[in-house]
């Protein structure tokens, strides 16, 4: 009978905080600068150069403490961790290990059919290192330390999850918390958010947990649970052979769906910690937090149950929108504007995700404004524009922001509300189709279609299609 195995993991995520400047020195944490451009004698670690702490830096950290229900530190300290490696200028990382400032809190989740709640560990600041580019053609390696120094928060989870599922719900909570906290962006792909998996497996019913590994390079969700699957499945692989798993931290290649062994995992005592002696501890007042607490914002369940209260819209239309603090803010302030949270709730659904999925893009790079899609709403209930042509219109304002109502008077797009105008169109189209004429009077209710197209065509897609269907009977039956 074959042996069943469970699967244990915990994750460390790091996660860019949104200040404008680097946690120790003024230097700018903006993503994409030209190499070594955003740096000084601080965050290149220049002997002699003294660290400053960013208060936004502690501040952020205590509010994605607090909306993951962790305990405050009142004391914390910053230490230093010592190891070698180009991208570390400094030969050590200012980190916090003895007293980091928040612990134990939990995020829930929702997966496999039920809720469960994830236990957190520490959460702790620090300082991020530079990056190494690698240039395969002269054989080199270069540094850019653009990155180092930018603020980090340390989430580092007990080993709570089972499975790739249990994970991505995990991180997907933790992304939305800090992003309606406005504390980062949290974009794998730039690197503002990264998860490590800590992964071991046990044969079902154990007690003791196995032997764990480390991956790291993960910069996707769908990245992670590959990575997820194809270490359980190594793991399992060499138990059942009679091997042992080496405590180790390994690099996974997701073209490749496959991870390589990088060096034996490293314990604390091997970093050599010590307080770092550059930076006071920094004391945390009840009072301190008391103000952050109060500018905490409503999280998505509060106002999932606002938006039930408060707007005419479907549970499940809810659910999307305020995934996204982004799209939820843009649906509030469309709403606001125009008075129509159902039509603008319509065209978030249905609209705009079919744009983001055609490009790949995620709800957070959004870039048009409430007010065009407030304008474009209110262009379309006053039939203004028919639908049709409110949905080319959307597409430019999903890519350009372009002002709807400048749009459509530009191009000339508003309908023809001129009912003369519009009989003559029918008319040449009745006298011009016979064939579709003779269908319909037969009773082939689709050639009533070909006629409103043909219509709508020689009005250039400016008529009301309802208008035209209705006078397209209206004449077909009294000219019988």
């Amino acid at each position: 009978m074959a042996r069943r195995y469970d699967t244990v993991i915990g994750l460390e995520v790091h996660v860019e905080l949104a200040t404008k400047t680097k946690i120790f020195c003024s230097c700018s944490t903006e993503f994409g600068g030209a190499p070594n451009s955003h740096t000084c004698p601080v965050c290149t670690g220049m002997p002699g150069a003294l660290p400053v702490l960013n208060r936004q830096v502690v501040e952020y950290a205590l509010a994605i403490g607090l909306a993951a229900n962790c305990e405050i530190s009142r004391v914390c300290k910053f230490d230093r961790k010592n190891y070698f490696y180009p991208d570390n200028p400094q030969n050590y990382q200012i980190s916090q290990l003895y007293l980091p400032i928040a612990a134990n809190g939990f995020v829930e989740i929702e997966a496999g059919g039920g809720k469960k709640r994830v236990r957190i560990h520490e959460m702790h600041m620090e300082e991020d290192a530079g990056k190494l580019i690698h240039d395969e053609w002269d054989d080199t390696s270069l540094v850019d330390f653009n990155r180092s120094g930018v603020p980090l928060v340390e989430i580092v989870s007990e080993p709570d999850m089972c499975s790739a599922e249990e994970v991505i719900a995990y991180l997907e909570k933790l992304r939305m918390i800090i992003q309606y906290l406005g504390a980062s962006d949290c974009k794998l792909e730039e690197g503002s958010m990264r998860a490590d998996v800590n992964l071991s497996v046990r044969e079902a019913g154990a007690e003791s947990l196995g032997t764990r590994t480390e991956m790291k390079n993960l910069n996707s969700f769908k990245a992670i649970a590959r990575a997820i699957e194809a270490e359980r499945m190594r793991q399992i692989e060499l138990l059942e052979a009679g091997k042992e798993v080496i405590q180790e931290t390994r690099r996974w290649d997701d073209n490749k769906e496959v991870s390589f062994a990088m060096r034996s995992k490293e314990d604390a005592q091997d970093y050599r910690y010590f307080p770092d002696p550059d930076l006071v501890p920094i004391v945390i007042s009840d009072q301190w937090i008391e103000q952050i607490r109060a500018r905490q914002p409503e999280f998505r369940t509060e106002k999932l149950e606002r938006y039930r209260r408060v707007f005419d819209i479907p549970q499940y239309d809810a659910e999307i929108i305020t995934a996204s603090k982004h799209m939820a803010d843009i649906f509030e302030a469309a709403s606001a504007i125009c008075g129509k949270p159902k039509k603008v709730s319509n065209w978030l659904m249905v609209e705009t995700l079919r744009l983001l999925k055609e490009r790949n893009m995620e709800p957070e790079e959004i870039a048009f404004s409430p007010e065009n899609l407030a304008k474009l709403v209110e262009l379309t209930e006053g039939k203004a524009i028919n639908s049709s042509v409110a949905k080319d219109v959307f597409e430019r304002i999903f890519l350009e922001d372009v002002d709807p109502v400048v749009y459509v008077d530009e191009h000339g797009l508003r309908m023809v509300h001129d009912e003369g105008e519009l009989e003559g169109a029918l008319k040449c189209v009745i006298r011009e189709n016979p064939q579709a004429v003779f269908d319909y009077r037969s009773g082939k209710e689709k050639a009533l279609g070909a006629l409103v197209g043909q219509t709508m065509k020689a009005m250039k897609g400016k008529a009301d299609p309802g208008l035209v269907n209705r006078k397209l009977r209206e004449m077909l039956s009294a000219d019988k």
